[in-house]
């Protein structure tokens, strides 16, 4: 059961990363109009995650072979760093497609919301390691 909820929440993780970062692209093209929003929220945002819940999987498996995940004797560090970076750019692409105001700010000459994602990024990584990572489990984990 743990094992289909990591799962699952690493596939929105990667359908909302996909879906905001093409919108955010979409936006900045001519291609603009297509971003139209209803109560705030992109129409082409919504089609896109919908695709890449579809597709999600099929991303993970193909990063995991391009990784060699499967090969490695030691899979908790490659793991570590995919699910971060899950973490990473959905945050992201979240604040670039629905709050873009939050851009603004810098922290010494780098913008702030990047300091926090990343921040967030690697406390929700270790949370979410203590809720699905278990020793001994390294090949179950997906």
């Amino acid at each position: 059961m743990k094992l289909q909820i990591s799962t699952w929440l690493q596939n929105l993780g990667i359908a909302c990363s996909m879906a905001s970062l093409f919108t955010l692209f979409f936006r900045l093209t001519d291609f603009a109009w297509m971003t139209k929003s209803v109560y705030y929220i992109p129409v082409f945002f919504v089609v896109l995650f919908l695709l890449g819940l579809v597709i999600a999987e099929d991303v993970r498996k193909a990063f995991k072979k391009m990784f060699w995940y499967e090969k490695r004797k030691v899979k908790h560090p490659i793991w570590q760093v995919g699910v971060g970076f899950i973490f990473f750019l959905a945050q992201i692409g979240t604040v670039m497609v629905f709050s873009t105001e939050l851009t603004q700010p810098e922290l010494g000459g780098m913008p702030l919301f990047l300091v926090i994602a990343f921040m967030n990024a690697f406390i929700m990584t270790v949370i979410y390691e203590e809720i699905f990572f278990r020793k001994g489990q390294a090949s179950r984990v997906s």
